[in-house]
């Protein structure tokens, strides 16, 4: 008599089978990548320094650039701290940090950039700022280096223009912490040659991250579909919850943490800047909550300011998260000034719209060619957006949930979220790749 496998093993062997799938790329069969030796990494903050401390560990040669002698000491102290906390708690032995320490160079000096065979950008989030960037390296940089950006969410197109040599762009999407996180988007700008896709995947592997190849669109796969994801929630707060209701809910599903205590960890103003880069092209008559908006024009831009979808108070070192009055009043009056008569939300229904909100992103990412395929989906989320490990993905857990119960959620789910709402089609999701 044999037993079906349990939903765990199902799980890991489709975990397991999409990391085989993603690391399969026909189209560059017989390609070569080009050798990298010497990082160069532009930006000494958080994520330059993780990309720094990830390169060093693989045994690469590093430099990083700023343009600031104080942004650079805070840059190599942290990498130092970092090595320094390692060996500390027996992590590595002193001989290998040292070894790392000795291939780091930092430097002010942009001539350095005409010896990296890579050249990886990690500066603020701003089109106009990384094209100047890039416009930069360009006059510098050699003949043959690869040069990359590791915008989260910006055109990768727009940036490559900034240079005489698009075929040598492409996009590295690291995730915060960058020495941590195992994810990473490849992003295969218009011109992006094969021959530096190559090399991308291959210092991917070298760095012993997950590398998941997408296109060129706005926010790549895994912001995209965290942005319609996040939306649904402010959906559902205007409606009746409040973000309290909704973070507990989708936490009790499995997720580390709520899409709000995410925001005001972040920091409101990243999205808030988002929003505001994408408001000459927003259909105006597209459903568009302002909570958000509201939050940050009162001040309150998350943790860092003591106060966000949240109030925040220290204790023991931590800052310890409080459903917040002033929160709710704005939220009650965002809904009064639209006229919607708030009601009460399960929290069943929370996490079913939160999910169809990723599985219908997902759909339209898969039509677009964003996404080479479902399991990727399930990747991205799952290593860098805290989707819950044991649910597989949204795409397995929309597989088994079954077509037919699909397309009436999702029905539903477009008559609650009104305009704008695009329906994907769902044989995307569901069909199983070959």
């Amino acid at each position: 008599m044999t037993t079906s496998p349990s939903k765990e093993d199902r799980v890991l062997l489709h975990q397991l089978l999409a990391e085989s799938d993603a690391a399969e790329q026909p189209s560059l069969a017989g390609v070569s990548p080009r050798s990298v030796q010497r990082l160069l990494v532009i930006g000494a903050g958080t994520m330059g320094s993780g990309i720094a401390i990830s390169a060093l560990d693989a045994g690469l040669d590093v430099v990083l650039l700023e343009q600031d002698e104080a942004a650079l000491l805070r840059g190599a102290t942290r990498i130092r701290e970092h090595y320094a906390g390692r060996v500390a708690a027996g992590k590595v032995e002193a001989a290998t940090a040292a070894d790392g320490l000795s291939r780091l160079i930092t430097t002010t000096d942009w001539s350095r950039l005409a010896d990296a065979d890579m050249v990886i950008e990690a500066v603020f989030e701003d089109l106009a700022v990384k094209q100047q960037v890039f416009e930069r390296i360009d006059g510098i940089a050699r003949p043959g280096a690869v040069l990359a950006s590791n915008t989260s969410y910006l055109d990768l197109d727009a940036i490559a223009s900034a240079t005489a040599r698009p075929q040598d762009v492409l996009g590295l999407h690291f995730f915060s912490p960058a020495n941590l996180m195992r994810l990473l988007e490849v992003v295969r700008g218009d011109k992006t040659s094969p021959e530096v896709l190559a090399t991308g995947l291959e210092v991917a592997k070298r760095l012993r991250k997950l590398p998941v190849v997408t296109a060129n669109a706005f926010g790549f796969v895994g912001n995209r579909i965290y942005s319609a994801y996040r939306r649904q929630c402010e959906f559902m707060i205007e409606e009746g919850a409040l973000p309290q209701q909704v973070d507990a809910a989708l936490e009790a599903f499995g997720f580390a943490m709520g899409p709000f205590a995410v925001a005001d960890m972040s920091g409101l103003d990243i999205a808030w800047r988002m929003r505001k880069s994408l408001a000459a092209t927003r259909d105006p008559g597209a459903r568009y909550v302002q909570i958000p908006d509201l939050l940050c024009e009162a001040g309150r831009l998350g943790r860092k300011t003591g106060a966000g979808y949240y109030a925040y108070e220290t204790m023991a070192g931590r800052a310890l998260r409080q459903p917040d009055p002033m929160v709710e009043a704005i939220v009650l009056s965002a809904s009064a000034a639209k006229g919607i008569v708030r009601r009460a939300l399960a929290d069943e229904e929370i996490q079913r719209r939160a999910l169809l909100a990723m599985v219908n992103e997902a759909a339209l990412l898969l039509g677009e060619g964003v996404a080479q395929r479902a399991t990727d989906v399930d990747l991205v989320m799952v290593n860098g957006y805290g989707f819950p490990r044991k649910e597989g993905g949204p795409v397995f857990w929309a597989r088994d949930r079954g077509e037919q119960v699909l397309q009436t959620d999702l029905a539903c789910l477009a008559a609650v979220s009104g305009p704008g709402f695009v329906r994907g089609d769902l044989r995307h999701v569901l069909m199983q790749e070959v």
